[in-house]
């Protein structure tokens, strides 16, 4: 399952994506975190997705950081992977969809 995001995105798709941010960078539901949408999060930032076996793969130019997640059996993100992540995020100032 690959994720994608359209260019032309709607008020209401921003509020989702900005939603879903706030919930990773809060860290108040890191084991409620949809899989598909931390994947779909880290595209709309700027991350390149690829994918090896259930491991999805995510890298963004300027950052030597990788970010590796696999998705758990029922759909949601590991919750030590979102940790990982929000202290990724956090680190390069990440915290707004733009």
């Amino acid at each position: 399952m690959r994720c994608s995001v359209g260019h032309a995105e709607s008020e209401a798709q921003v509020a989702q994506w900005e939603k879903l941010l706030r919930q990773v960078l809060s860290g108040k539901a890191d084991a409620n975190i949809p899989f598909d949408g931390l994947c779909g999060l880290l595209a709309r930032l700027g991350y390149i997705q690829s994918i090896r076996g259930d491991h999805h793969i995510f890298r963004k130019r300027g950052q030597p950081e990788i970010v590796n997640i696999q998705p758990l059996r029922d759909g949601k993100a590991k919750p030590f992977e979102v940790r990982q992540i929000r202290k990724l995020l956090q680190k390069y100032g990440q915290t707004k969809i733009s």
